[in-house]
């Protein structure tokens, strides 16, 4: 019966960590997952080392909604020298496609991630687990969050990557939109717009994320079969929901990219100023996925706070005092005014056309001059309402996602569902920065 608890014979025989792991080598990730059976919802991992530093305090990984075993094989070499390594994807995330209890039925979006946080902990009572460090990236940041709150015990240090306590609103349009999109079946739209939020467009000359990987992302994106888009609405909702993330108690290094434009850089610097042990470090050229981007850096990072060294020689790595954090700034990306302000707003489906002067902008989104008459009609449409630029280049628009209106101004980000019109908004920007210096020379 699934209700039992189920694991595989090895781990049944195994009384100790050695033989709880598996020796690492190069065909490791060509393995299947092994599996334990909780009460009808079914855990994966791998648990792996080298025979060297397999008595060290192993580390487990918990990453975000869709990265799979293999997307770590380059990323856990590099911890090895700190101690063995055990991968694992709850109910739905990562490369586990449950999305029902095999039992009950059950859908897994009724598993919080403080559910899941909470499954994690049995999982590691039932494997014979009794101290661990922790590395939680992304949506798995919270998961480990919950997890040092509900079992502080078993916590002896964690990383948390991309992390924030509380949701803000425009960064829950982001998610509403994708998920309208991937309703409204606009899948390609649907992968471009996914990309194009966690990955900082406007940065690319930086962060040289290669056009492979991206194409890669994309059509992992677009071609999500029935079970991905149930188990992206899943997660989705699992983060809109979120009232806040706990702040752990243990010896915590929170870590993100330089540029990262998902979870932003002050975001994850007001988390790290709540942790009463704390150490701060952003990635160097980087944004939300810096395991993709400055692999090597990020895990040096990460191996040498997992060993107890210090990190603040660590190269591509910018750390931080508690004092530098406090004085981080909030705004990633500067705003620029444009040499033609006055445009107007028009909605994608009703012969609607509002005024609008553009008061400054950037990649990321528009601060636009209404006046008080028009504020409630733009209160309508707070994802349906298009901007319209024009430059020598040409005329183009862009979808925006109102998400505050005062004073007869608005606030919007823009959609980004499409790279076409993010490469021409950054040739867009561009001009107007070049403009506005020769103006001030």
């Amino acid at each position: 019966m699934n209700s039992i608890i189920q694991m595989d014979t090895d781990v049944h025989e195994a009384s100790t960590h050695f033989g709880f792991f598996d020796v690492y080598d190069k065909h490791s990730f060509k393995q299947p997952a092994r599996t334990t059976w909780i009460d009808g919802w079914k855990v994966e991992y791998m648990a792996i080392g080298l025979p060297e530093t397999m008595h060290n305090t192993p580390i487990v990984i918990i990453g975000g909604a869709f990265q799979n075993f293999n997307s770590y094989k380059y990323c856990v070499e590099q911890l090895f020298d700190a101690g063995p390594v055990v991968l694992i994807d709850l109910p739905s995330m990562g490369a586990n496609q449950q999305i029902s209890n095999v039992d009950t039925g059950l859908s897994a979006g009724t598993l919080e991630l403080e559910d899941l946080a909470g499954m994690l902990g049995h999982w590691m009572d039932i494997v014979g687990l009794e101290k661990i460090r922790v590395m939680g990236m992304s949506l798995g940041s919270v998961v480990a969050s919950c997890l040092a709150h509900q079992r502080p015990e078993l916590i002896d240090r964690m990383i948390l990557m991309g992390v924030m306590q509380k949701t803000r609103k425009s960064w829950r349009m982001l998610l509403e939109e994708s998920l309208h999109l991937m309703k409204e079946q606009r899948m390609e739209e649907f992968g471009q717009a996914v990309i194009l939020y966690l990955v900082n467009h406007a940065k690319l000359d930086v962060t040289r994320m290669s056009p492979t990987a991206k194409r890669l992302f994309f059509k992992q994106m677009a071609e999500f079969t029935a079970t991905e888009q149930e188990r992206y609405d899943i997660n989705c909702n699992r983060l809109l929901r979120l009232a806040g993330v706990p702040i752990p108690q243990c010896r915590t290094l929170v870590a993100c990219g330089q540029y990262d434009s998902f979870t932003l850089p002050h975001e994850n610097a007001n988390f790290a100023l709540q942790c009463p042990d704390m150490e701060f470090a952003m990635i160097a050229n980087a944004d939300h996925v810096p395991q993709l981007q400055r692999r090597k850096e990020t895990m040096n990072l990460f191996a040498t706070y997992l060993k107890g060294e210090s990190i603040q020689q660590v190269e591509g790595i910018i750390p931080m005092t508690r004092a530098q954090l406090l004085t981080m700034e909030r705004r990633g990306e500067a705003r620029v005014r444009v040499q033609q302000p006055e445009t107007v707003l028009t909605h994608r489906h009703l012969p609607v056309t509002l005024p609008v002067q553009v008061v400054d902008l950037n990649y990321f989104g528009v601060l636009l001059d209404l006046g008080d008459d028009l504020i409630a009609q733009v209160e309508q449409y707070p994802r349906d309402l298009a901007l319209h630029l024009h430059d020598e280049e040409g005329a183009f628009s862009i979808e925006c996602l109102i998400f505050e209106t005062e004073q007869g101004k608005a606030r919007a980000l823009f959609k980004h569902g499409s790279f076409d019109v993010a490469d021409r908004l950054l040739r867009f920007v561009q001009r107007q920065k070049e403009a506005l210096q020769l103006k001030n020379a």
